[in-house]
This record gives C-alpha cells, structure tokens and sequence, in this order.
C-alpha cells in the first residue's frame, strides 16, 4: 500500500495550527497584553484551504490505488478457495461457476441497458468477455497443473509487459524493470522453482498473463463506454456464455450438488464480482500503465492466500522478491503522484 511522503503534514506548519489565544491579540508577560487587538487576515483562512486542498489530491490519488489493492487481495484469496473445490468440479467446471454466478448477481444488480450504444460500443465489451474468459479459463488451466504462487507469478508477466511497451515515462520503465526483477527472484525460488514445473501448466499461466494485459486493456475501454458497472455485467455475460459449455462438457452434474453451488458462487463473488468492479472504477481514474505495475503486487498477494488458505510457507528469498516487487508498486504511485503536482504547478 502506498504511504504518505516523510516528515510532517503540510498543514502542521499552517498559522491556523498554531495554540489558541485571545482573538486579535497576543498574551504579555504577567497575563498583561502586548498591544492593540490586530485582525486576524485571510492567511488562516487561504492556507486551510490549501492544507484541503492537499488532502483531498492525496485522497484522490490513492483512492484508485486501494481499489487495485483490495482487488488483488480478493480474486487471489478467491483462486485459493477455487483450488480447493477444483477437485469435485474440475478446472473449467470452477471457470463456468464463477463467471455464471458473476454474471447473474452483476445482472441482477445493474440491469444494464442494451439499447443506444453503438457498434463500436458492442465490440469493446465482446472483446473484454473474450478477454476475461481467456483471463480465467487459461488461469484455472494452470493452477490445475502448478502451484498458486508460480502461477500467478508467470501470469503477471503480461501486466508487467504491458506496463513497459505502453508507458512514456523513464520512471515507470524503471519501476516496471524492479518489479519484473522482484517476479524473477520469485519464480526462481517460490513454490520449488520452475524446473519442476508441468510446463503446459506454466504454458497456460503465461497465457493468461497475456489475456490479463487485453483484460487491463478492454476494461479501460469498456469503463469509458458504459455507465456505472453496466460494461462489466454485460461483458461476464458473454464469458459467462463462452466458457458454460466447457465447464458442462467437463463436470456434468457435479456442477448442480449444493456444495458445489455454494462454493462456487463464493468463488464467483471474490474472484469475479467484486475485484472486477473495483478495477474497473479505479481504471477510471488511474493510467493503463500505472495499474499493470501495480498489478506485480499480485505474486505477493497469491503468495499470502496460499500460505493462509493452502499452507504454502515462504522462505527469505520469497520475503524479498515480495518486497521488491511491493517497492516497484509503491514507487510506481509516487512517481505519478509526482507528476502529477508537477503539471498542477506548472499550468498554475
């Protein structure tokens, strides 16, 4: 999570936050006063609202960062649960599960309205299905076969290239390059390392890491198309559609036992319903780039839920390769958040 710039707030050094007193006068020696009553001016005034000012900047620049964050710490902890129930369901039998049942509560939520968009508008949000279908479908492929950690390691690869092909800034290039270092040491190290590895599960991981990049891609697109949440349900509908099949021809039956039904939609619902609203409302506010570095935060993430939920223990090379990649994430915000005030202060 990013934090606040060292040393102390800017509004502490504000006139208004000095110690009360008589208004309009200063205390003499021996509770006397010094002089005639003086006004108080606007300066009390103008740097309160500045101090303001910086606070709700600094809100609304984090605020779409605690949305990615949140995201990740749900769809990772929701892939942990999924690896449990895989077992009964298989891995495409889970992917149908959790996009139908996303599909149908994001339905019923938004009730979103199909008639006056255009046909440029329709093709965004069939290209975010495909991508979200592919996303999941190659993502469950691979935790079938590998570890949670590994996997999501090898599929964010693809936010991680994106990242680096779409950004203009050397700042980002650099941060990018630090959390790419930070996923190296982890994919050599966490979960036994790669040369283990069943390498069409590892194959199905990097595939994915590439449909995340269309997803991060078309979720953008989508969000600046449709109101509210109304692109997101409409785009689960057609993964939930593209993958239902899959997901029948695989588990049969085993899909309608209650326990599964109830697994599955808990799936649904952290893996699928609320991160993909919170990236989509922080994809609103925060730059493609920004967000796929932020996304490396994913390892360290997967790596939490698997230690908690799967008893995946980490050792001291894991602990580092998730602080360099949470560095990079966090420098990532702070650059932006730099330059940001910097183009304030210079059209000022």
């Amino acid at each position: 999570m990013p934090v606040p710039p060292a040393g102390p707030p800017a509004a502490s050094s504000a006139p208004h936050s000095a110690p009360a007193r008589p208004a309009g006068r200063e205390a003499g020696p021996a509770g006397t006063h010094a002089g005639p009553a003086v006004p108080a001016g606007p300066e009390p005034e103008a740097a309160a609202a500045a101090a303001s000012a910086r606070a709700a900047g600094r809100g609304a620049r984090l605020g779409p960062v605690a949305l990615v964050v949140a995201a990740g710490v749900s769809v990772q902890f929701g892939a942990a649960l999924a690896v449990v129930i895989m077992p009964r369901a298989g891995a495409s039998g889970v992917v149908a599960l959790r996009l139908a049942a996303a599909a149908l509560v994001l339905l019923l939520l938004c009730r979103p309205k199909v008639r006056g968009y255009t046909r440029a508008d329709w093709g965004t949000v069939v290209a975010f299905g495909m991508a979200m279908a592919g996303m999941n479908g190659l993502f469950y492929q691979a935790i079938d076969r590998i570890p949670l950690g590994p996997a999501v390691t090898l599929e964010v690869l693809g936010p991680l290239v994106l990242s680096v092909v779409a950004s203009r800034r050397l700042a980002n290039l650099l941060w990018a390059a630090l959390a790419l270092a930070g996923v190296a040491l982890l994919a050599g190290h966490g979960g036994g390392g790669f040369g283990g590895l069943d390498p069409l599960g590892a194959a199905f991981a990097v595939g994915a890491g590439a449909m995340w990049a269309a997803y991060i891609v078309f979720s953008a697109r989508t969000g600046r198309r449709f109101p509210q949440a109304d692109g997101l349900a409409l785009a689960m509908a057609v993964a939930a559609v593209l993958v239902l099949p899959l997901g029948v021809a695989e588990a049969g039956s085993a899909l309608l036992e209650p326990s599964t039904l109830a697994l599955g939609a808990g799936v649904a619902v952290l893996s699928s319903v609320l991160p993909y609203t919170l990236e989509l409302l922080a994809l609103r506010r925060l730059p493609a780039p920004t967000f796929a570095v932020l996304m490396s935060l994913e390892p360290a993430i997967a790596a939490t839920a698997g230690f908690l939920v799967l008893g995946q223990a980490l050792g001291a090379l894991d602990a580092l390769a998730i602080a360099l990649v949470i560095a990079a994430s966090m420098g990532a915000v702070r650059s932006r958040a730099g330059a940001g005030a910097g183009a304030r202060e210079r059209t000022a």
